[in-house]
């Protein structure tokens, strides 16, 4: 196993379509901050992230399903990125691109009001009451997003974990976001809605085991 994750991270360094440093995180001055579009993807279409993209297997099935977006994925962990960079590669894609980086930092890779909408897939609901600002839609990486987001910028929440989808819905009325839509369980709904358009490999074993999928759709306040 360590001698096939090797031979990823080797992989890895041959991908144009992967950003990675060894201080990325601290790097000032990305040179494609601000300019995705211009020196990158080449075109004005939106521009999308996936946090926590994992293996990227969403951000892939995205960029298929809207080829007329731009889609970024960002996970720290590069064996499953690995996974992401070789379907875009054996596809052919080119309205994907992967950042190995902590979501943390992502200010360090976007310029304000270069991202269109921001996908949160099934994150680490860091259940621990010491590790609510580590929640990927705490207060503290809500206002990260909201200094990239454009200001009608959507952010969409898929999740199994019903206390970090309620967490999230009483985030967004305290702070005074715009919530769109949300669902306790979105594959039970009457009319499909895009969010069931994608099902990752942990979200179909989720719906076979009776593991209801919690959405929740929201704007953030760009007036406080």
């Amino acid at each position: 196993m360590a001698k096939k994750k090797l031979a990823h991270f080797a992989e890895n360094l041959t991908f144009s379509h992967l950003f990675q440093h060894p201080h990325l995180d601290s790097l000032a001055g990305f040179p494609l901050k601000g300019k995705w579009h211009s020196d990158y993807f080449h075109n004005d279409h939106p521009l999308i992230l996936e946090l926590g993209c994992g293996k990227g297997e969403y951000t892939v099935n995205l960029a298929m399903l809207h080829p007329e977006r731009n889609n970024i994925g960002i996970d720290i962990k590069g064996a499953r990125l690995w996974k992401g960079c070789k379907m875009v590669q054996e596809s052919g894609l080119k309205n994907v691109a992967f950042i190995r980086s902590r979501v943390e930092f992502i200010e360090n890779f976007f310029s304000a009001g270069e991202v269109d909408e921001i996908w949160l897939t099934f994150p680490d609901p860091q259940p621990q009451s010491n590790r609510i600002q580590k929640r990927l839609t705490s207060p503290v990486f809500l206002a990260r997003y909201k200094n990239i987001l454009k200001p009608e910028g959507i952010i969409h929440l898929k999740t199994d974990n019903a206390g970090l989808h309620h967490y999230t819905l009483r985030t967004i009325k305290e702070y005074g976001h715009h919530l769109l839509f949300s669902s306790d369980d979105i594959y039970r709904m009457e009319e499909p809605h895009e969010a069931t358009a994608i099902q990752t490999f942990y979200e179909e074993i989720y719906r076979k085991n009776g593991i209801p999928i919690r959405y929740a759709e929201f704007k953030l306040n760009h007036d406080g």
